[in-house]
């Protein structure tokens, strides 16, 4: 009987002149995508799991295990502060502090970047077996990347301890408030160097979109990845990691250079996320400019994320 109807129901569509309409899916929606997201986060205990056992796996019968991590940026931070401080004539007491940290943050930003890209290509097995949110395998890299900075911090708290005598003098400041003409304000550490946390939490959050954005596009398109990560090299060394951007300014030929470089300087996004977590760790205080770049980027770099999961992310396991 339930056949006969559903056979004469569709006879009178037809005889109507229309079909009967299938039901909507809700599979390519906003509400689909950010419960995605939200049922990934819940599952902490999978996804942090996974990102600890892959820093053990990499390390498996080493003897210090994961603190080579340590010891080789220890090593590399050591061997560029001796080496550019020598090139640009600095003083090693305030510029090793500052490459160190520069390194350090920069190594957490590419790494979500090139491991980003890769995250839902190097899951292939798992997206295929289990039935999980996307956003576990998100998370499995930047927890990944987020232990190897905590690793990478240990370099930092030795280096700020052996220098804090220099990196506590403060200048760049008339009555305890930096000069509105100062390039660099240093007023030494205080409570307002805590900002590196949620700074860190900043750049963590943006890790977290980028390793969806650009894995669900490295996914569909493999050549991504291959331009991205020749491109990578060429950023670090625009971005004033590995040179003080107050070497911009001086005399002569330097002072016309800076006139046109500062500006650049100002629009590499990378920038001001390296600096908003580097300078409260050497006691210099964050122009409030690269809080809001970095905020700006935050919100549009949420809304591509969230548009791609709404269109793409049921695909990517076709994609795998």
């Amino acid at each position: 009987m339930h056949a006969t109807s559903t056979v004469d129901t569709a006879s009178d569509a037809v005889a109507h002149g229309s079909a009967p309409i299938p039901p909507a899916s809700d599979s390519r929606s906003f509400a689909r995508a950010i419960a995605d997201l939200r049922d990934g986060f819940r599952q902490q205990e999978l996804w942090s799991h996974l990102g600890w056992q892959d820093i053990k796996q990499r390390y498996r019968r080493s003897v210090i295990g994961p603190f080579w991590i340590t010891i080789s940026q220890g090593v590399i931070s050591l061997g560029l502060g001796l080496l550019y401080s020598q090139l640009f004539g600095m003083h090693i007491a305030t510029f090793l502090p500052y490459i160190s940290t520069g390194f350090i943050v920069w190594t957490f930003i590419s790494g979500a970047l090139t491991e980003g890209m890769e995250t839902f290509i190097s899951n292939e097995g798992l997206i295929k077996q289990i039935r999980a949110p996307l956003t576990v395998y998100a998370l499995r890299t930047v927890w990944r990347q987020t232990l190897l900075f905590a690793h990478n911090l240990i370099v930092v708290v030795i280096i700020d301890a052996i220098f804090f005598t220099s990196l506590n003098h403060p200048y760049g400041l008339t009555n305890g408030v930096c000069d509105a003409g100062t390039t660099i304000c240093h007023p030494g550490f205080g409570w307002y160097s805590l900002s590196a946390i949620p700074a860190f939490v900043l750049l963590a959050f943006n890790a977290w979109w980028v390793t969806l954005l650009l894995g669900i596009i490295s996914t569909r398109y493999r050549d991504l990845p291959q331009v991205i990560n020749s491109l990578i090299q060429l950023l670090f060394y625009m971005t004033p990691i590995v040179w003080p951007i107050d070497q911009l300014y001086g005399h002569g030929a330097r002072a016309a250079m800076a006139d046109w470089v500062v500006p650049i300087v100002h629009l590499n996004p990378f920038y001001h996320f390296v600096q908003i977590l580097r300078a409260p760790l050497i006691g210099q205080a964050v122009n409030v400019g690269s809080w809001l770049v970095v905020g700006g980027i935050t919100v549009v770099g949420w809304l591509l994320a969230l548009v791609a999961m709404r269109n793409y992310r049921a695909r990517v396991s076709y994609w795998v």
